[in-house]
């Protein structure tokens, strides 16, 4: 298969930690690299955020990501990319030439709209081009739980819904994504789930074991934005030395660069300014940005991984954590619910929750043997169903059920409906 991966804000080449990269980034690398080992040809299109960069980086024999100038060629926040999405289409366009893929599989809502005009303009051409679509998080769920402080541009609820339901075929990543997709009106026939998956070369129990500061750790990962509940993880580090337990440190991995560059990062001030009016200070550490490399061994070196979010559409760092034979600790909500089996694997508690947060983490820590248990259980579970080798299958079979599958009358009709409805807007996204 010929397939296009798009990406508008989430490059495969980018460094992860900052504001918005992160787990999507780490799903569109392997997926298209464990695509590509598969014999497919895979292109990821992504937006060009820096001059210097190349028009094309080739990674792998099958694998090539072109950056795409659409909008300004420097960073620009995710939530501000809709008026570029119109170019970027037609950026991909022009790269396929007369030669289009056979896949178009956009990856979060926006890239769904560059990904229905680059196969609306192919088919124009009179070529088929089959879309499939990844949402890794969806507005109506941001929207609950952030309400006002949603920055997402205003559009984004009614747009979202209309690549669903014009998207081909749509990729949810957790079952809990399944009940909001089918919320949205996406047919469930049309859903099919591929979850994230983990490197199992990199992440596994074996390997260096970074040193502690203190005889207990729990490592925290994640970009630096409220909804991941760094704070929560804090607040739960109090909980534990009002129950007598000072012997705990916390590592937080994640923001905009090192620990120096940090100290200009609202949030980072925000999470140090906690844990010094509640008097953890010298209990928690901001690491910033750690590279892939030396991820493992940080996780390693931890009683406990844990994973706080108010909501999490996947979490990728809580396969890295079982892979490495670290127990978790995750909120009950989203594909976290999937990912951890409580009480197997580690432990689920109620979201926003730093009673319980303390609780979960005291119960491993007071019980290496049985930290240890939950750790092997993790990797077990993480070597049997999440390699990127068994998630690219799931995905392939995704495709050829799309490929396999006439396009209905009924859903060129949505699409016909979704353009002139994009048109009424400007064209911002056609």
């Amino acid at each position: 298969m010929k397939i296009s991966m798009v990406s508008e804000h989430a490059s495969p080449l980018a460094a992860l930690g900052g504001v918005d990269a992160g787990g999507q980034n780490v799903h569109v690398a392997e997926l298209s690299l464990a695509l590509a080992r598969r014999g497919h040809e895979v292109t990821v299109y992504t937006r060009r955020d820096d001059a210097a960069l190349p028009d094309r980086v080739r990674t792998d024999p099958l694998l090539e990501v072109v950056h795409v100038t659409a909008g300004p060629a420097h960073n620009v926040p995710k939530d501000q990319l809709l008026p570029y999405m119109a170019e970027f289409a037609t950026g991909i366009v022009a790269d396929w030439g007369e030669d289009p893929p056979d896949i178009v599989h956009g990856h979060f809502w926006m890239s769904g709209l560059a990904a229905l005009d680059a196969a609306r303009q192919a088919r124009t051409a009179g070529r088929q081009v089959q879309v499939i679509q990844t949402f890794h998080a969806l507005g109506s769920v941001k929207r609950r739980h952030q309400g006002a402080e949603d920055t997402s541009p205003s559009e984004r609820l009614m747009l979202e819904t209309m690549v669903g339901r014009s998207a081909d075929r749509v990729i949810a990543t957790c079952s809990d994504e399944v009940f909001e997709l089918k919320a949205l009106g996406v047919p469930v026939g049309q859903i099919s789930i591929a979850p994230c998956g983990v490197d199992l070369d990199l992440f596994m129990p074996r390997g260096p074991v970074e040193s502690r500061g203190r005889a207990h750790r729990i490592v925290s990962v994640g970009r630096l934005v409220p909804r991941k509940g760094m704070d929560l993880v804090i607040r739960a580090l109090r909980e534990l030395a009002d129950l007598g337990r000072t012997d705990v440190e916390l590592v937080i991995v994640g923001g905009a660069g090192n620990a120096v560059r940090l100290e200009e990062d609202p949030e980072a001030r925000r999470l140090l300014a906690l844990a010094a009016d509640l008097g953890v200070s010298d209990r928690v550490v901001l690491r910033g940005q750690v590279s892939r490399a030396e991820m493992p061994a940080v996780l390693r070196s931890a009683d406990a991984v844990v994973c706080a979010p108010w909501y999490e559409p996947f979490g990728i760092v809580p396969l890295e954590a079982m892979a490495c034979g670290v127990p978790v600790v995750a909120a009950a909500v989203g594909g976290l619910v999937d990912t951890v089996v409580d009480g197997t694997t580690g432990l689920h508690v109620p979201p926003e929750d730093p009673a319980a947060l303390a609780a979960a983490i005291e119960r491993v820590v007071a019980d290496p043997d049985w930290g240890r248990r939950l750790g092997d259980d993790g990797y077990r579970r993480v070597r049997a169903r999440y390699s990127w080798s068994r998630i690219a299958a799931d995905t392939e079979k995704a495709y050829q059920s799309a490929l396999g599958a006439a396009a209905p009358a009924e859903r060129a009709t949505a699409r016909r409906s979704a353009a002139r409805r994009l048109e009424s807007t400007g064209g911002r996204a056609l």
